[in-house]
């Protein structure tokens, strides 16, 4: 049975380093034997059509692919369709009501323990907040992710040790949830 799948690359075609042209993914990916790809943006998302692997073989089939063609390694996560429309489905914050550029998601390569952000005094960061979905975390920064001082608190390695961690804006995670319907 196919499956609808979106890829996220993270890091890549940011201020002109480690540059992977989407036509050349395209082509490497279906190279693997995906079908029907297509790319979003030139920040790193790819949907696809696959009849093989889960996500975790397929995003490291892509990663060992991306790393051999071009030259450096690139993290990548694997997500289908029904955990893309769920991850919108289940946003804790009224996306209705909120501009796209202040809320975002954070993928995570595997699930992570609330505990892991215990230490994060969430009042002092208000009225920026965060909530853990599965595999996820939802971020309200009203004044836009490149003015949050919760997402630079967020971001630092000790955080995310041992997991890869991506960040998509919302107009990005509902249009992956779209691109890999049908």
């Amino acid at each position: 049975m196919e499956t609808r799948y979106a890829a996220l690359l993270r890091g890549i075609n940011v201020a002109g380093s480690r540059k992977v042209p989407m036509a050349e993914l395209r082509t490497l990916m279906e190279g693997l034997g995906h079908q029907g790809v297509r790319t979003h943006l030139q920040s790193g998302q790819a949907v696809f059509t696959s009849e093989q692997g889960d996500e975790r073989s397929l995003a490291d089939g892509l990663a060992a692919a991306i790393e051999r063609h071009f030259g450096f390694a690139v993290d990548v996560i694997v997500r289908d369709h029904a955990y893309l429309s769920a991850v919108v489905e289940q946003c804790p914050f009224s996306a209705a009501e909120l501009e796209p550029k202040q809320l975002h998601v954070t993928y995570f390569s595997t699930p992570v323990a609330p505990d892991r952000f215990v230490e994060i005094d969430q009042q002092a960061y208000l009225p920026e907040e965060f909530r853990l979905g599965d595999r996820a975390l939802y971020l309200y920064a009203p004044e836009g992710l490149g003015r949050s001082k919760l997402a630079v608190h967020l971001s630092k390695p000790r955080l995310n040790k041992g997991v890869i961690a991506t960040s998509r804006n919302w107009n990005t995670v509902r249009k992956l949830a779209e691109l890999t319907d049908g």
